[in-house]
This record gives C-alpha cells, structure tokens and sequence, in this order.
C-alpha cells in the first residue's frame, strides 16, 4: 500500500516540483530592465491591423496609433480587412489607415490576414519593419522607439509589454490582468536578463522584414503568435523584450464570453504542445541552445490554475498519505515548498499588474478560477476558425 502511494505522490510531486522551481527562477529574475537607448528615428515601419468586422471600434485604434511618438513620413498604418462583412474597411480608410481588403472562405483566421499583409510589406518595400497591434487595442506613444532602439541594436524580433486595459471592470478581468502580468512582463523580464527568447504574445511584436525573409510566416493555427515565435527560436533567432513600451487590450468580462475565448487560447495550446514540443528538445540538445529549451518549458508549463491543482491534490494526498505513514512527510514538504513558489510568483504578477488591494482580494477566488480553467481543459476541441470574440463595450 506504502508503494502504491509513493508512487501516485511521485507522479503529482514531479511535474509540480520541476514547475515550481522553474517558477522560482523567473520570479526571482524579473527585475525592472535598465532604460534602452535612444533611437536615431530614421527606421520606417508599418503598422498592421488585422480586423475581422471590427466596424465599431476600428476608428478608434487608427486614432491611438496616429499619435504614436515617431516622425509622421516614418510609418503607415495598415488595416487589413479580413473577410469583413461590415463597414470596417471603409471606417478604417476614412480614419486614414491603408486598407487591404481579403476575402478567402477557405483559407481564414488570423494568421492567413497577417500572412497577407507581410507580403504586401515586403512587396511594397518602403517598411524596414513590420508591427502587429489587434484592433481593440490602445498603445503607449514610445512603442515604436521601443522597437527601433532595440533593432539599432541587433534585435530582429521584440514583442512589447501586453497587459489589460479594462483590469478593473470585474473580478474576473482583475484574475486576467494578474495572470497576465505573470505570464507576459513577469516571464519576459525574466528571459531578457537571463538572454532567452520572450516569444510573441500576438499582439504590440515587431519584426524586421529581413528576418521575416529568413523565417516565412507560416503560423496558421489559433495561436499563431506562438508557433511563429517557436518557428524564430528553431531558427536561431530569439524574441526580444520591450518593457517600456506596451499595449493594452480589454479582456471579456462576460462570463459566457470569457470562456469561449479561453478555451480557443487552451485549444490551440495544446495542440501546440503535442506539435512542438519534441522539436524544440530535439533542437536543444543538437545545440540549439538555452532558447529552444526555454521555449519549451513554456509550452509544458500550464496555466498557474492548472499548476495550483496539481499542488492542491499533492498536499492534499500527501497529508492523508502523513495519518498512515510518518515516512510521507517528504512528499507533504514538496508540496509545501511549490505551494511557497507558486505563491511568490502569483503574488509577483499581482505586484506587476498594478489592480490594488482589490485584486489582492479577488485572489480569494482563485479556487473557482482554477475549476473553471479544468472545466475549460476538458471541453477542449480542435478549431482554426478565426472566430471573432464578443468585445467590451466602452
């Protein structure tokens, strides 16, 4: 009986002690980076907006971008039109934006509308680099000095700091800006000090037409943002981190909303996960160094809800396992001690995140939040679709 548990305890201990502590490391590595340099503000770029029926608020992102800090004859902005059956393009063209216009019933989503769009760039040849920001969002004036002082410097690929504009609609959009914070700024401030690729969280990257030509966009999938920067990595070419520049979108805080989002995202991570992952080891121990290790990492890495559930069951186990047998309270420690990780680190996003003491509160839910996320786990299905989710009103 001993046996049988030690090894169930083993199997939970494992993964949620290999996890914690590789979240241990990021947090204790995510100090704020040093001020980068100043550009020359000679690069050019364009701007592209991709936009499915986005006729209510394609104005306005057109609007924010034009007040981007960058000389007015050094960027376009460009919003491609992707199978829009409303007034998008017409809204987006008067606002003063380039528009592309696509229609394709067979070939859609997302990553097919930036595919699009980079090779209308390249052929037209005036962009030194290209930018992609999602049609709800609002960005800071210095994001594309953020860019070109980096490339100045030897950079190919950044992906600015992406955070919540609506943190604090909801408890739920508080839980988001948390978990945001952890997994975008907490982790790529971490992977820029220690070298390693940040990866494209989809929305604020920027790329160099030149990389672009060395690596084809060919990232087709839900979660094209991260496949392509997996595609980068397996190249050779790591993602850098703009912390100073960011862009913010607004979550869903709508219940049914959030989790048909939700669970396209999970969707296409783990069908990430079962296609890339043993590419990325294979890279790594061929040489290809810290990056493709790291990135892989990152896929196995679940949500933190899911990590909490794994810690919960262990101690939980261990703790029944401890009335029958003192030789248990190893596996209780274990336990104890990834709880103590886990906790810094979440607690280490809510400090990034900036919700107050309110979102300190709201971590009491936490619990429901993670059953949600398994919930969500285990209704997963395959889809490509680029399906538009519902957005927040203003």
């Amino acid at each position: 009986m001993t046996t049988i548990a030690d090894l169930i305890l083993f199997a939970l201990a494992l993964p949620a002690t290999a996890v914690s502590l590789y979240l241990l490391l990021l947090t204790l590595r995510s100090q704020a980076q040093p001020a980068a340099l100043r550009s020359t503000r000679r690069l050019r770029f364009d701007v592209i907006v991709p936009a499915h029926n986005e006729a209510a608020i394609i104005e306005a992102v057109v609007a924010n971008l034009r007040k981007l800090d960058w000389p007015a004859d050094g960027f376009r902005i460009i919003v491609v039109a992707d199978n829009c059956t409303d007034a998008t393009a017409e809204l987006a063209r008067s606002a003063g934006a380039v528009v592309l216009e696509r229609h394709d019933a067979k070939l859609r989503g997302k990553g097919h509308a930036l595919n699009f769009a980079f090779q209308a760039s390249q052929a037209h040849g005036w962009a030194y680099a290209v930018v992609v920001v999602d049609a709800d969002t609002e960005v800071s004036p210095n994001l594309l000095e953020a860019f070109a002082a980096r490339i100045e410097n030897g950079a190919k690929a950044i992906q600015a700091h992406y955070a919540v504009l609506n943190a604090q609609v909801s408890w739920r959009t508080r839980l988001m800006s948390i978990a945001m914070a952890a997994f975008h700024q907490l982790r790529s401030r971490a992977r820029e000090q220690m070298q390693l690729s940040c990866g494209l969280r989809g929305n604020g990257w920027c790329i160099t037409h030149r990389l672009l030509h060395q690596v084809p966009y060919r990232a087709f999938s839900i979660t094209e943002d991260l496949e392509y920067g997996i595609d980068l990595g397996l190249a050779g070419y790591r993602v850098h981190y703009a912390d100073e520049a960011h862009v913010k979108a607004a979550m869903v805080s709508d219940e049914q909303a959030a989790r048909t989002q939700r669970q396209r995202w999970e969707e296409g991570r783990f069908q990430l996960i079962r296609a890339r992952t043993w590419p990325l080891l294979r890279a790594a121990m061929r040489g290809g160094g810290g990056v493709c290790l790291d990135l892989a990492l990152d896929l196995l890495v679940l949500p933190w809800a899911y990590v909490a559930a794994n810690i919960a069951a262990l101690i939980i186990l261990a703790s029944v396992a401890l009335l029958w047998e003192p030789t248990m309270d190893i596996w209780l420690s274990l336990g104890i001690f990834c709880a103590f990780s886990l906790t810094l680190y979440v607690l280490r996003g809510w400090q990034l995140s900036g919700v107050g003491l309110r979102g300190l509160m709201d971590l009491l839910r936490a619990p429901f939040f993670v059953l949600w996320k398994i919930l969500l786990m285990l209704r997963t299905h395959a889809t490509t679709e680029w399906i538009r989710t519902k957005r927040e009103q203003s």
